[in-house]
C-alpha cells in the first residue's frame, strides 16, 4: 500500500474519531447547560460566526507579518487548553462519579491538560499536534452540536464552504494561513506522516513544498475540515426524535447517515488532494454531510421538513 494511501486512510479514521467522540459526548455529558447560544434556532448566528472567523483570521494574518507570532501562539493555545481542559473534565467526572464532588475529575484534567500544554510548548512533534486537535475538535463539535438547531447548521455549512472556496483558490488566504501556523506548530490541523521517521518539527514552510511541486511527507487536514461538517451529525443526533427505527433510535440512523455523506465526501476530496495541490475542504466536506443528512432523514422518518424548525 502507497504512502499516501495509507495517510489518507488514517486521516479519515481520525475524522470518524471525532465524530464519534463527540457523539459520545452528546449522549453522555453535554446538556443545555452547555448551550453556546441562547437560541439555537436563530438563523442569524452562522453568520455572525462567520463574521468572527474572517475578522479572526485577518487579525492572525496580520499579527504574522508583523513579526509578532509569539502573541498568536499564545492566542491559540490558550484556547486549546481551555478547551481540552473542558473536554478532559466532562470526560473524567462521567467516569468518577461518586468519587468525592467532582474533585478528582477536577485535578485529572487539569494535570493532563498540563502535560499536553507543555509538549505544545516545548516539543510540538506531530502525534502531539494530533492528540490535542482531536480533543479539541470533539468539544467544539459537541457543544456547537447541542448549541444549534438543523436550519442554523444548515446555513452556517453552506456559508462556511463558500467561503472556503474563496479563500483557498480566490484569495489563497487560508493557504498563508496555513503555511504560517505549520511553522509556528499550531494545533489546529492534523498531521498525518506517510514515515515513521518524519519530524513535524523539521517540517518546511508548505508554500516551498507547493511551489517546488515535490511530495510532501505528511497530509495535512485543519480542524476546521473536522469540525463544520461534524456539527450538522451532532445537532441531527441531538435535536432530532429518538424514537425506534428499525429497533434503533432514529436520531441515531440519521446522524450515521450524515457522517456516512461526509466521509463520500472526504473520499472525493482525497482524490483532489493527491495530485498534489492545496484544497478546500469544505466544499465536499459540507455537501457530503448535508447530502446524507437529507437521504437518511427521508428514509427514517420520512417527513419532507428535514426536522427543520422555522424560527417565526
Amino acid at each position: 500500500m502507497q504512502s499516501s494511501t495509507r495517510a489518507v486512510i488514517v486521516m479519515g479514521i481520525m475524522f470518524c474519531a471525532a465524530q464519534i467522540g463527540a457523539l459520545l459526548m452528546v449522549s453522555t455529558v453535554l446538556g443545555e447547560e452547555y448551550q453556546a447560544f441562547e437560541d439555537p434556532n436563530d438563523p442569524m448566528i452562522p453568520i455572525y460566526y462567520l463574521a468572527a472567523i474572517v475578522l479572526f483570521t485577518f487579525l492572525v494574518l496580520y499579527i504574522i507579518k508583523k513579526k509578532r507570532e509569539s502573541l498568536v501562539k499564545v492566542i491559540f493555545i490558550g484556547a486549546v487548553a481551555y478547551t481540552m481542559f473542558l473536554v478532559l473534565w466532562l470526560v473524567l467526572e462521567e467516569f468518577t462519579a461518586g468519587m468525592g464532588e467532582g474533585t478528582l475529575a477536577f485535578f485529572g484534567a487539569l494535570v493532563l491538560t498540563g502535560i499536553l500544554t507543555y509538549y505544545l510548548v516545548k516539543k510540538p512533534e506531530w502525534y502531539v499536534i494530533d492528540a490535542t486537535g482531536l480533543l479539541v475538535a470533539i468539544g467544539v463539535i459537541g457543544i456547537l452540536g447541542i448549541s444549534l438547531q438543523i436550519l442554523p447548521v444548515m446555513v452556517l455549512l453552506v456559508a462556511l464552504a463558500v467561503y472556503d472556496a474563496v479563500s483557498v483558490y480566490g484569495t489563497k488566504h487560508m493557504v498563508a494561513l496555513a503555511d504560517g501556523v505549520t511553522q509556528m506548530k499550531l494545533p489546529i490541523l492534523l498531521v498525518i506522516p506517510k514515515k515513521l521517521s518524519y519530524s513535524y518539527l523539521k517540517q518546511r514552510p508548505l508554500r516551498e513544498e507547493i511551489e517546488e511541486k515535490r511530495e510532501r511527507d505528511a497530509m495535512f487536514m485543519g480542524l476546521g475540515d473536522l469540525i463544520i461538517p461534524g456539527v450538522l451529525i451532532s445537532s441531527a443526533f441531538y435535536c432530532l426524535s429518538d424514537d425506534a427505527v428499525a429497533g434503533l433510535p432514529g436520531n441515531l440512523l440519521v446522524a450515521l447517515g450524515a457522517m456516512a455523506g461526509a466521509l463520500l465526501g472526504f473520499a472525493i476530496l482525497m482524490r483532489f488532494v493527491l495530485r498534489g495541490n492545496p484544497q478546500a475542504g469544505l466544499p465536499l466536506l459540507n455537501g457530503g454531510v448535508v447530502a446524507g443528512y437529507v437521504v437518511a432523514y427521508l428514509l427514517v422518518f420520512g417527513d419532507a421538513s428535514l426536522g427543520i424548525t422555522m424560527p417565526w
